[in-house]
């Protein structure tokens, strides 16, 4: 076990410098594409409906909340769910069905053609998440997707994918949380105009 916290926080802070400058390279024309879809929808009278699990649940209430209430600017509301939130829709999905289809049953009953369904997945492959990524695209949804891992069955079935691979979860995360406020910056800037 590594005791010195100095060369623990060294590494990490190495480790986030090196996936932020891949971000930078590789991603940039990729976020500013995420917005704009983000916005055609949004101004086509879609919604943007978000799921992800754990650390990714809490990404996708950000971000609805970033939408629905505002980022740094006055402007209308804007329609996005994280799918994650409804306690009372979630548990009953889990216990009368499975727990792999507690985001598809909600895009079954909501998304629509012309929405966008926003998944998070470090590994790109979690069931529950694919399950709804398969049914939004069926419905006729754009998938914009955000993972941890390259060449996965997420980034496959996306229109356009973010990825911020790494061997670490939370460096993923954090990658995906600047990507996202960045996209919700890009967004609100075309609502403001």
């Amino acid at each position: 076990m590594n005791d010195n916290p100095n060369q623990i926080i060294e590494q990490t802070l190495g480790i986030h410098e090196q996936l932020l400058e891949q971000l930078r390279l590789n991603n940039a024309e990729t976020i500013a594409a995420a917005a704009q879809l983000t916005t055609r929808a949004l101004k086509n009278g879609g919604a943007v409906y978000i799921c992800g699990n754990g650390g990714s649940a809490a990404d996708a209430q950000h971000i609805a909340g970033e939408m629905v209430g505002r980022f740094t600017r006055e402007r209308k509301a804007l329609a996005a769910v994280a799918l994650s939130t409804d306690t009372s829709v979630l548990t009953s999905i889990a216990n009368d069905y499975a727990y792999e289809k507690v985001f598809a049953r909600q895009v079954e009953a909501l998304v629509q053609k012309g929405d966008i369904l926003w998944a998070f997945s470090t590994s790109g492959a979690s069931a529950n998440v694919i399950a709804a990524a398969e049914l939004a695209k069926e419905k006729g949804a754009s998938l914009l997707a955000f993972t941890g891992k390259t060449d996965t069955t997420l980034e496959r079935l996306a229109d356009i994918c973010i990825c911020a691979a790494s061997e670490s979860t939370a460096r993923s995360q954090e990658i995906h949380q600047l990507a996202y406020h960045i996209i919700c910056d890009l967004v609100e800037q075309d609502f403001c105009n």
